[in-house]
This record gives C-alpha cells, structure tokens and sequence, in this order.
C-alpha cells in the first residue's frame, strides 16, 4: 500500500494546525497591542503585579509612573473627627488632583500621543483610585482616578455630552454633613448601549480597568482566571450559573423602558444631562435585572432570579452576580462572604462606596475587595456615592458579556457615566463565553 497519501495529508494536517495555532497566537498578540499597562516605580506591589500581568498576557506597551503608594497606609492615618474618609476611604488610596495631573495623567497622555492604537489602559494595586480636589467649587471633589483617565480626550469631543449632578436629597445630606452642596459633572459614556466593539478611535476616551484587591495575590489572580476561563472554554459556554439578587422594598419600573438611558430626559440634543431625582430611578435595577433574567434563559444559561426579602449566599460557581449588596433592607453579611465564582465570573452591586478603598478595613458598605477574594474574575464598583443611575446595567452588561465580549468591554457598554466615580477591577481582555 501506498504510504505518500497518508504522509501527504499528515504533512497537511500538521501545517494547517501550526497555522490555526500561529494566527492565533498574533491575534491574541494583536489584542495585547491594544493594552497599555501603567505600573507605580514607587511601588514594589505595583511593579510585581504589573510584570506578572505583561507576561502572561504579552503586553509590550508598559509605562512606569512614580506617584504615592497607595498599597500602604503609611502614616496617613484620619483624625478622629474625619468619619467621612473612614468611611468612604482612606488617604492613602487618594490623590490631589495636582499630583494626579503631574505624576498620573501628564505621562499617560505623552505616551499616548506617541503610541497610536491603544484601547485599554490596566492600572495596578499601588496606584490611588481616587482624586481629590478637582477644582468642580461649590460641588463635591473626590472622584474615582480611573473613571477620569476613561474620559481622557472627552473635553476636545464635540459629540461629548456633558452631565450635571443636582439631586435635591444628596444635596441636602452634603449640606448638613459637610457643608457642600451635592453638584459635580461628568460625561455620558459615549460607548453606553453599543452594539459596536470599542475602540478609542470610534469613540474616543479608554477602557480602563485595574488589577487590584487586599493582596498582591488577589490582583493577580485576577489575571489567572481570565485565563482558565479562557482555556476552559473551548468554544462552549460555561455551566456556571447567574445569580440576580433583587430587594423588592426598592420597587421596580417598567421593563419595557430598560436599560433606562440618562439622554432620554434630555429635552433637546444640544442639552447638557442634569441627574436631579435618584429615587426615581431606584426601581430601574430591580427591572433591569428581570430583563437580564429573561435575556439570559432565552441563551440557555442557568439563571437564578431572586424575587423575595431574602438576602441570598451559599452559592458555589457562579458565573455571574448581580444585587444590592448593603443596601438591600435584608442583608446578609455571613451570605455576601460566602458566595464562591466560576473563572470567568463577573459582578456588579448597587453600593454607593463598594470601591472605596482595597485595602484591609472593617465597617462600612459592603466591599468589592471580597468579592475578589472570594473568586470572581471582573467586578465594577464606586469610590464614592454615584447615584443610581451610574451602576451597571445588568441586561447590557451580561448581553454583551455573554456574546463573547471582552469584560471591559461589557461593563463600560453598560456604564453611563465616565469622568465619575466607577472603578472596574479585572483583566479587560477577560472573556468568559465563547463569540456569538
């Protein structure tokens, strides 16, 4: 019998896999092009993390930036009288907004400028999430620093939209507690709802995420289940389940009008948006989560949509959760620790200060740092009170996420805001489903 046919078709087996495997591997080399990593010179935490994430991910666009160590509480400990920073975060995770200027953003925008096809900007445990002091009279300063890095660029947009924060309670809460009134501005996420990948070019600004939580080892491991969650795949979807954990005492709207767009109160498109009644939109979640329920049973996942008082836990492998965190009127705290995630998990909690601070604390809202202790893979939270309507919405989020998008891609299509106060944590090339 002849034996060339067989060689022939072995010999074309093989090169067309090495092939498959090549193109592959570029492609993916192709994505870490569009990653720049910053990492803190002034932080060792932040230098290790860093390298381990450019690695494993193959990252070539790295800049070093030098900035306080917000890993570290150091000696900035708050005066007594200062409840308000212990409980919305400590000093140590804070910027001034001149330092952030000059040590932060100066650099990043050069690089930028000199590096051409970058998407996703990655900070590290070590650099501060939060800006004070940004010069918004009268309003409150203290904004989340990687919600503004998102929004660079906006301010030379002619398309950007602007929006102004003036709800009448919040203000009044800030007068009484600390003599300001509740008024700042951010800008409507322009890539809010897309059903168009993101790229800066299309819509300017930048996905940022970070790799962070209470240790070094929880940042990084970050990275580690994005890539089993990857590996595990293999063009199907997980088995994992969703989790939506509704507070029916908040009420709920009409799911007809979710995901309730910010710009659809605007009374001209030349109007700037002014956010003024938060507990209007309180049952939007609620909603919205019954929407995401709906979407995600018609793709086959597994979904468990809790409707009662109960606060639930006990959960193991779940690929997504979504609830009120502290605020529902049931909490659990033993049941919020006990919740377990798949890799490739994602998150998202009503909580005003869910993202106030990673490092080591008691008190307060519920954390997004336990969340990654405790396996999830991406999680979005809040440096300080967003209102309502900046929180994620659950129906885009998991449409988008489960069609195979990039984690950060999935939580900033659903974010209405940039320049505010959201942070997000996780690897932005993580995806968790297979493309649809």
């Amino acid at each position: 019998m002849n034996s060339r046919p067989r060689l022939l078709l072995l010999f074309l087996v093989a090169t067309f896999s090495f092939a498959v495997r090549e193109a592959s591997q570029a492609s993916s080399g192709r994505t870490a092009d569009r990653v720049l990593v910053v990492r803190n010179g002034n932080s060792p935490i932040s230098m290790a993390i860093a390298g381990d994430y450019t690695r494993r991910r193959g990252v070539q666009h790295v800049l070093t930036i030098n900035c306080k160590d917000s890993s570290i509480l150091g000696d900035e400990v708050p005066n007594a009288d200062s409840l308000f920073r212990i409980l919305l975060g400590t000093k140590a995770e804070t910027i001034d907004i001149s330092a952030y200027r000059r040590d932060i953003e100066a650099p990043i925008r050069a690089y930028l400028a000199s590096h051409q096809g970058i998407d996703f900007i990655v900070l590290t445990k070590g650099i501060p999430i939060r800006i004070e002091g940004d010069g918004q009279a009268g309003g409150i300063d203290r904004f989340s620093l990687d919600s503004h890095l998102a929004a660079l660029g906006y301010d030379a947009l002619p398309q950007a939209i602007r929006v102004s924060f003036a709800d009448s309670f919040y203000d009044k809460y800030w007068l009484e507690h600390f003599h300001k009134h509740f008024w700042a501005q951010a800008w409507a996420n322009r890539f809010w709802n897309s059903h168009e990948r993101f790229s800066h070019a299309r819509f300017g600004g930048y996905l940022v995420t970070r790799l962070d939580g209470y240790t070094e080892a929880d940042a990084e491991a970050l990275t580690t289940r994005s890539l089993q969650a990857e590996q595990a795949r293999a063009g199907k979807s997980p088995e994992g389940p969703v989790l939506l954990d509704i507070d029916p005492e908040m009420g709920f709207t009409s799911k007809g009008r979710q995901p309730n767009s910010i710009l659809s109160e605007r009374r001209s498109p030349e109007d700037e948006v002014r956010i003024v009644d938060e507990k209007a939109h309180l049952g939007d979640f609620n909603s919205d989560m019954e929407v995401a329920a709906e979407l995600l049973m018609r793709r086959g996942i597994s979904v468990e949509l809790d409707r009662s008082d109960n606060f639930v836990g006990s959960r193991s492998g779940l690929m997504g959760y979504v609830s009120w965190g502290s605020n529902d009127g049931h909490f659990n705290d033993a049941a919020y620790h006990s919740l377990r995630f798949a890799p490739g998990a994602i998150a998202e909690t009503a909580v005003s200060t869910s993202g106030r601070t990673f490092l080591a604390t008691q008190g307060g809202q519920s954390l997004i740092a336990d969340l990654v202790s405790q396996g999830v893979t991406g999680v979005k939270g809040y440096v300080d009170e967003p209102l309502v309507q900046a929180v994620a919405s659950p129906s885009i989020m998991f449409d988008r996420y489960t069609r195979g998008w990039t984690l950060a891609e999935s939580f900033y299509a659903a974010s209405a805001l940039v320049g505010w106060e959201d942070v997000i944590v996780g690897d932005p090339l993580g995806h968790g489903y297979p493309n649809q």
